[in-house]
């Protein structure tokens, strides 16, 4: 859109706080931005002068413009924020989280059963969290259960089904860690109370835990139960202690969200700090690749909005390394100079600082390979697959049937230009029936990378599906319906000309001729037709599947093979001539088979 044809639609632009859309011919989303009044913000993209290449290319592109009108600044924020997340347009802020983070839930149904989940889900549930590591939380877990008698059984705890009898107490109610809930030994009104004791433990408010242990041990004692008040004391010291190591700063500095920032070139590294009762209950470093050469106040504003609605904070102070626009009302902005808060504060940025060096040292290590050669073979092909990253890990997939029967995937791992033998994965084919290639590669890509986002592994640089087009839309359907797209490069690699293809692209590209990248990537093929083959061959060799060739006696599986490699199928080699058969098996075993399939002959 040029400043001609943008001044024939000013006019139309509301004076009044919202946020503004910009789209390209393609209609593709390429811009979210607030404004206390838009027809100012969104005329200064057209009349001033950027020095910023990227701007200026932003405003070429646009084609397009929407707008939304709200009652405030501070509604605009929140709104800008919400798009931007939801939609990642291509010249926003990008806040590099795609993790999938667990939660604590507290189930929606009787005597409910607390446990770990990433999946968040309708169903009425209690969802405490995120949590950023899934080791603090199975810690986090063990120590409320020393803590706190809760079930941790799945028995349907209905009323009904309690005043039948139908449940006995389990060996955790034997050893103390569970009140018998389902032989009516506890009442529904204390278990409400040990879940509100749970919801105060993770929220780092351990004062009306432990007044309550204290109550209810002198009670034990009043009773002369000097056993049972032993335990509680054991219950009050373990939370004493755990308190001693979780305090950082003085009690009385309450909830607060603390963060800072620190700026790279076009990268920025945002720590937070959730603080509650003067405990770290939660902290996270985030990578943010930034567009438009934000300033770093604009950068720490759109970063705070984002985590603190990730991990649901509802604090009322944030402490920050600088002023930022942050219109949300009853929040208050402070910039500490001494005291509790700086020290946090400078925690902060320790904390960045050290997600940084870790950074580059794991590029470092990535980048430790001992051969030069296979480094130089490397970056050769990144240039010649014009791959944005070195592929120091790269995964290959491809699918083999027996006798257009028994679909199975195989993956292999090649890192830093080796095999890594540890990292091969086999699928039997669960959800296709028949043959059918396409639907046989997605389920392998897909159940793949699911386990890896699960298991917060990192994904390859470069995925090679062998086959063309077909396969590798397929393995592209899969990858997205993860949310997985631009994590990795997906390839396809045709079987007989050995041309690649790019996902979207009408063109196939053919690396150079016996060039070593070529030869890498022909390496790696045949390294999973190999894998492939060997489990089918574990399958025959366990009696999982045979074919009618392996029946004939004095021929075995590796002439089978044989035949059906040069014949594709046992009705085909029947056909075949006495000479045909000799030509690929020689003439003692071609005897033998033509003997078996022309008997009555």
């Amino acid at each position: 859109m040029t400043t001609a044809e943008f001044q024939h639609i000013i006019s139309t632009i509301p004076k009044q706080p919202g946020i503004y859309k910009y789209y390209d011919a393609a209609d593709q989303l390429l811009y979210v931005g607030k404004a206390k009044h838009l027809r100012k913000r969104v005329s200064s993209y057209f009349t001033k002068t950027f020095t910023s290449y990227k701007t200026h290319e932003l405003v070429q592109r646009i084609n397009r413009i929407e707008y939304t009108i709200v009652n405030s600044e501070q509604d605009a924020f929140l709104l800008e924020n919400t798009l931007i997340k939801q939609f990642q347009p291509r010249f926003n802020i990008n806040l590099k989280d795609d993790k999938t983070y667990p939660y604590i839930v507290i189930k929606n149904e009787p005597y409910p059963r607390v446990f770990l989940t990433r999946k968040k889900i309708s169903d009425g549930s209690d969802y405490l969290g995120p949590y950023t590591s899934v080791k603090k939380v199975r810690e986090l877990l063990d120590f409320i259960k020393q803590t706190i008698q809760l079930r941790n059984c799945s028995l349907n705890l209905t009323e009904n089904n309690i005043k039948k009898g139908k449940f006995k107490v389990c060996l955790e109610y034997h050893l103390g860690n569970c009140k018998g809930p389902c032989e009516n030994l506890q009442t529904r009104e204390d278990y409400d109370e040990n879940l509100a004791q749970l919801k105060n433990l993770l929220k780092g408010n351990l004062a009306p835990v432990i007044r309550h242990f204290k109550e209810e041990m002198k009670g034990h004692v009043s009773a002369l139960a000097f056993e049972k008040a032993e335990l509680l004391k054991k219950k009050i010291v373990f939370l004493d202690n755990y308190q001693s190591r979780s305090v950082v700063a003085s009690a009385k500095t309450g909830n607060m969200d603390v963060f800072s920032i620190l700026k790279e070139k076009e990268i920025a590294y945002v720590n937070f700090l959730m603080i509650r009762n003067g405990a770290i209950i939660q902290t996270q470093t985030n990578k943010v690749e930034t567009h438009l050469d934000e300033a770093e106040e604009e950068i720490l504003s759109f970063s705070v909005a984002q985590l603190r609605t990730t991990f649901n904070s509802d604090a009322a102070e944030i402490v920050l390394p600088f002023s930022i626009d942050y219109p949300q009302e009853g929040i208050v902005l402070t910039i500490p100079k001494s005291g509790d808060k700086k020290k946090l504060l400078d925690l902060s940025e320790k904390n960045v600082r050290h997600f940084i060096e870790e950074l580059k040292s794991k590029e470092r290590l990535q980048l430790n390979i001992k051969d030069p050669g296979k480094l130089i073979l490397l970056e050769q092909l990144q240039q010649d697959l014009q791959l944005p990253v070195l592929p120091t890990h790269i995964e290959c997939f491809d699918n083999s049937n027996f006798q257009g029967s028994y679909p199975v995937s195989a993956m292999v791992c090649f890192k830093n230009g080796e095999p890594s033998k540890k990292d091969y994965r086999h699928y039997n084919v669960k959800t296709v029936q028949g043959i059918n290639d396409f639907a046989s590669m997605k389920e392998a890509v897909y159940r793949r990378y699911k386990r890896v986002m699960e298991e917060v592994l990192p994904f390859p640089q470069l995925v090679i599906i062998d086959g063309g087009k077909g396969q590798l839309s397929a393995a592209l359907e899969a990858i997205q319906e993860l949310g997985a797209g631009g994590k990795a490069t997906l390839i396809g690699l045709a079987k007989n000309e050995e041309e690649v293809f790019f996902a979207g692209d009408s063109a196939s590209l053919k690396l150079p001729y016996n060039s070593n990248s070529l030869k890498l990537v022909r390496r790696i093929r045949d390294e999973v037709h190999r894998f492939g083959i060997s489990f089918h061959r574990l399958k025959r060799s366990k009696g999982t599947f045979k074919n009618e060739l392996e029946d004939i006696p004095g021929i075995g599986i590796a002439t089978a093979d044989l035949l059906l490699k040069e014949f594709k199928s046992v009705k085909k080699v029947s056909e075949k001539t006495m000479e045909e058969l000799r030509a690929v098996i020689g003439k003692e075993k071609a005897r033998v088979v033509f003997s078996w399939f022309n008997a009555n002959d």
